[in-house]
């Protein structure tokens, strides 16, 4: 079998991010993009998908961490894309039902070569220490647009903010390992159109 693996180096006047990614590793990562709580959570998405997952991200936070967190998820979209190559074999289809504490995240992926984003998630205030929460739906948002695919994320319960967060972003780990594995009974590409 191929590595499905990928590099992704973007710059912009607001960041510069160089990004790997194999997503047939064991969940071993090495993330920096000097957002604290941001690093937290991607860690979560390496360890639960069990990809192998280096991120090296610069970007204005003396602005705020809106420019990292988006152009990030623009470069690890672009790297499932990349990795996925023809999508041959693959299951396609990925859920997962995660539990943080008082929080239940449930997660929906289906990697159709469209992009959409379905973001139901209440939070209980505007930030995780200084990590405003609406920056996770850009980052859903940019994650699904890039990887070209439909991402679903219901959240219908939680009390405390990092809990639900949490619960998101390893719920969208484990519903990508179940997506992106390899199917030996699948001989080609998974959809009746012959195409994703």
């Amino acid at each position: 079998m191929a590595k499905r693996t990928a590099k992704i180096e973007r710059t912009t006047k607001e960041t510069q991010i160089e990004l790997d990614l194999n997503l047939d590793g064991s969940g071993q990562y090495e993330i920096d993009t000097g957002a604290g709580f941001f690093d937290h959570m991607l860690c979560h998405v390496a360890r639960h998908g069990l990809f192998d997952l280096m991120i090296k991200a610069r970007g204005d936070l003396h602005v705020d961490a809106h420019h990292t967190v988006e152009d990030v998820a623009i470069c690890l979209g672009q790297a499932i894309e990349k990795a996925l190559g023809d999508k041959k074999g693959i299951v396609r289809f990925g859920s997962a039902i995660v539990p943080m504490e008082d929080s239940l995240a449930q997660v929906a992926i289906d990697l159709c070569g469209r992009a959409s984003c379905v973001y139901n998630v209440r939070y209980c205030s505007g930030k995780v220490g200084n990590f405003d929460v609406e920056l996770v739906r850009e980052f859903m948002r940019a994650l699904s647009n890039n990887a070209q695919m439909n991402l679903h994320i219901n959240v219908p319960y939680g009390s405390n903010n990092h809990h639900i967060a949490e619960a998101i972003f390893k719920a969208i780990g484990r519903a990508l390992a179940e997506a992106v594995r390899i199917d030996d009974r699948i001989k080609d590409i998974p959809s009746t159109k012959g195409i994703l």
